[in-house]
């Protein structure tokens, strides 16, 4: 398996920043809970040795008396934290890359292993939010840290200072917060909370190490209540509470306000409390009350009737059993999800919410372009919109410079910590700064002075874009200033209006991203591979041919790509129009093929859901460059088909590569058989070197932020090792029909034993002839467009099928795949 991107630039002579000679091999986590254990998970990741350790037990239990163990048996001693250690690793979503990564966590506990942390770099507290109990942890802390080690504590609600104090100038140097949200893995904010003691240096370096090492979006806060993203984050939630209690509307209506339509999870307000759990935010909230008596807005952090009620009567969401919803079995034996009725705190079945404001950005695609309308309509919605937005605007502009100095790390803060895809200054620029100042004073509101001191400046945005950079309005200054820490990064929507656009169509747009490299950007719905795109494959591989050093195929989309437009086989397919298909892959191959042997280096740069065509795309790139969250697989059995654009082909070529290796054959083939016949995908990017998707040379990047850049430097790289254009391959070992009887052996079993369907076991057999090289009588090497003939012949016969057909409508009418 391959080692990180991180694990192998983790050496301090290769940083850049003024704190590279602090070097991170060792990291101590103090406390194994839900956040103690996913954090330590985290940098196990990374290839961070971790200490992970808790307290000790101070009675048996009933398991430990059966076994006749003593409170001084280690076992015992480690009880609570391998309890919560296997709970953390069993838990969905996983909270590391590769299973295999457990083993860079030894487990321990205070008493017995508080003296190990001596050779630790990094001791991170994260004990229960209890100062006095902090302090004592501090104090054997303080006994056995080695001079110069960084310690921090996650607390998300004790301030900072009251944890330093007492403690030598040592500690208090090399000491601050470092806030993770939870989960630590998918969560990209990482809130640096120094106090006045503590060392630039270390502020510098904890802020690059986020960035660079976790892949986090790191942001300097102050030592102040509930530090940036909580303190907004909160707020807007509990005032949006408030909201929807004056205004009578219901759970459904609430989620369908507040979910994908603004940017923000899928879930909605309610589902995601539900998945958090409210007792985490009344806690908050009421601290945050108690915590603010001078905040012109405390009475927001007020607990609502409906939260008030629910607190009462323990309903707190998934942890226990019912929240907002209720999941029930239905006498049938069906899962049904009931509602909370708001009105009568009876459940009740679901409602559909609809709202003629939502039916009108139904065709708007950017987040950003929807807000104006949304806030412009006239039913219940547009209220709802105008109520809660002007709010949070309000709110936020007050909040400088009590919270932050620069309202870019509220932005950031936010977005990266609630999952907002636009923050509110960002929202408040779509919608336009002087347009909203006047909604809020038609309304009884108004912003902070700042706002209208920068207005009469001249200025009428809180960001802009010059030279391909993001800029933010510096309140002291009175001007614009690029955002720290982001110099380095590649981002594609500044890119647009800067001159740097190549070439483009309606579903992929070429930009020149510097030093010779072009960057080719789909843009279709969930970035299908139309014709489009294909079109915007194969242009941008001719002009890069022509005037460029090499291609990076990237997106700063949601995901990479969900594969082929079924919509469209669909309709071919319906209509009978066989020839229309066999066009559309054979074109789509030779546009894969020509990414495989182009005369630059291609780098393919994936994220997030990458998918049947998508994953072909991957696996035929020069080199992968892929986020750490990419989830790659050849889903094509799904629908009723199998990888017809390369997908087969090349997972029979590297199999045979492998049996040269020295595999055994016929077990390498099966394996990769399964794989896709099982439309198997990877949960993380490193999981995709064992599908054999990513290969040795393939890289991955923990920040997203960074991915284009990084792949355009991975092009780079491979122009200065001197990139020569490969030669379709044609010694590619086939097991004609000695493999295929094995095949038909073990598919023949599985349909017999009823684990699959008629209509499985005809895909399967498909993708086995492809595989073994269709009608061989024995073993031998075959050309790579002999295959792929193979592979879109059999793509073909299955858009015939009528359960194919049932299938991809499932898929299209509902998201849903079908078993027929």
């Amino acid at each position: 398996m391959e080692p990180t991107l991180v694990e192998k630039k983790i050496q301090p002579e290769k940083s850049k920043t003024r704190s590279a000679k602090r070097t991170i091999r060792k990291v101590a986590v103090l406390g194994s809970g839900i956040m103690g254990s996913r954090i330590a998970c985290h940098f196990a990741n990374i290839g961070v040795e971790v200490l992970l350790m808790d307290i000790v037990p101070k009675e048996l239990s009933d398991a430990e008396k059966a076994k006749g163990l003593s409170l001084e048996n280690k076992q015992v001693r480690n009880r609570v934290v391998n309890d919560s250690f296997q709970n953390a690793i069993k838990s969905s979503p996983a909270p590391l890359y590769h299973k295999s990564f457990a083993s860079r966590i030894k487990l321990g506990n205070f008493e017995d292993n508080m003296k190990d942390i001596a050779a630790y770099d990094w001791v991170i507290e994260v004990v229960v939010e209890n100062l006095k109990i902090k302090k004592i942890i501090y104090d054997q802390v303080e006994q056995f840290r080695k001079p110069g080690s960084l310690v921090t504590s996650n607390t998300s609600g004790i301030p900072i200072h009251l944890m330093a104090e007492g403690r030598s100038e040592d500690f208090q140097r090399h000491f601050c917060g470092t806030h993770f949200f939870n989960p630590p893995r998918y969560l990209k904010l990482l809130e640096i909370i120094p106090t006045q003691k503590t060392d630039q240096p270390v502020v510098d370096f904890l802020m690059h190490y986020g960035d660079l090492y976790l892949g986090k979006t790191t942001v300097l806060a102050k030592d102040t209540p509930a530090f940036i993203a909580n303190r907004v984050g909160v707020y807007s939630l509990m005032r949006t509470l408030q909201i929807v209690e004056e205004m009578g509307l219901t759970v459904e209506e609430v989620d369908k306000l507040t979910g994908l339509v603004v940017g923000r999870p899928k879930s909605g307000t309610f589902r995601l409390s539900d998945i958090v759990g409210l007792d985490t935010t009344i806690n908050v909230s009421n601290n945050l009350y108690e915590g603010l008596p001078t905040d012109e807005s405390r009475n927001g952090f007020k607990l609502p009737t409906i939260v008030q009620k629910m607190q009462e009567r323990k309903w707190l969401g998934d942890k226990t059993g019912q929240g907002f919803y209720r999941k029930i079995k239905t006498p049938e034996g069906q899962t049904e999800i009931l509602s909370l009725d708001l009105n009568t705190f009876e459940y009740r079945p679901q409602q559909k919410a609809r709202f003629e404001t939502l039916e009108s950005t139904k065709s708007i695609e950017n987040v950003k372009d929807r807000f104006a309308v949304l806030l412009a309509g006239r039913d219940k919605a547009g209220e709802f919109y105008r109520r809660t937005f002007l709010d949070i605007f309000q709110y936020v502009s007050n909040r400088i410079p009590e919270i932050a100095d620069e309202l870019y790390r509220i932005d950031a803060a936010v977005s990266a910590g609630f999952a907002w895809e636009v923050g509110p200054f960002e929202t408040w620029d779509a919608i336009g700064v002087k347009k909203v100042v006047q909604l809020m004073e038609e309304t009884g509101k108004k912003p902070a002075a700042w706002v209208y001191e920068m207005l009469q400046c001249g200025h009428e945005s809180f960001y802009k874009v010059e030279g391909g950079q993001k800029q933010y309005y510096d309140i002291p200054t009175k001007s614009y200033k690029a955002i720290p820490g982001t110099e380095e990064f590649i981002i594609l929507d500044n890119l647009r209006g800067s001159g740097k656009k190549v070439w483009g169509n309606k579903g992929a747009t070429l930009f020149d991203i510097g030093d010779g490299v072009l960057n080719l950007e789909f843009h279709t719905k969930m970035n299908t591979l139309g014709a489009e795109v294909v079109e915007g494959i194969t242009k941008s591989i001719s002009l890069a041919e022509k005037d460029f050093a090499g291609l990076v195929i990237g997106n700063d989309g949601a995901n990479f790509s969900a594969g082929a437009n079924l919509a469209m086989i669909f309709m071919y397919a319906i209509e009978q129009e066989y020839d229309e298909i066999d066009f559309m892959i054979r074109q789509f191959q030779n546009t894969i093929m020509r990414v495989r042997y182009s005369a630059i280096p291609v780098v393919v740069a994936p994220h997030g859901m990458t998918l049947g065509g998508g994953c072909e795309m991957v696996m035929h790139a020069d080199r992968v460059q892929a986020a750490a969250e990419t989830y790659m697989g050849l889903v094509e059995v799904g629908v009723g088909l199998i990888p017809g654009g390369g997908g087969t082909k090349e997972m029979t070529l590297r199999v045979s590569d492998r049996i040269e290796a020295g595999d055994v054959e016929l077990n390498a083939l099966q394996n990769t058989f399964m794989n896709i016949a099982q439309a198997k995908v990877s949960t993380s990017a490193q999981e995709a070197f064992d599908l054999d998707i990513l290969r040795r040379g393939d890289q991955i990047t923990l920040n997203r932020s960074r991915l284009i850049a990084d792949a355009k430097t991975a092009v780079l790289d491979l122009v200065e090792q001197g990139y020569t254009q490969p030669l379709p391959r044609k010694d590619i070992k086939v097991q004609g029909k000695t493999g295929m009887a094995l095949f038909k052996t073990g598919i023949y079993g599985m349909l017999t034993g009823r684990y699959i369907s008629e209509h499985d076991a005809k895909i399967a057999n498909k993708i086995a002839y492809v595989m073994c090289g269709g009608d061989l009588s024995y073993p031998q090497l075959v050309s790579e467009q002999y295959l792929l003939d193979l592979e879109r012949e059999a793509f073909l016969s299955l858009t015939g099928e009528k359960k194919t057909l049932e299938r991809i409508q499932s898929i299209l009418q509902g998201g849903k795949p079908l078993r027929n």
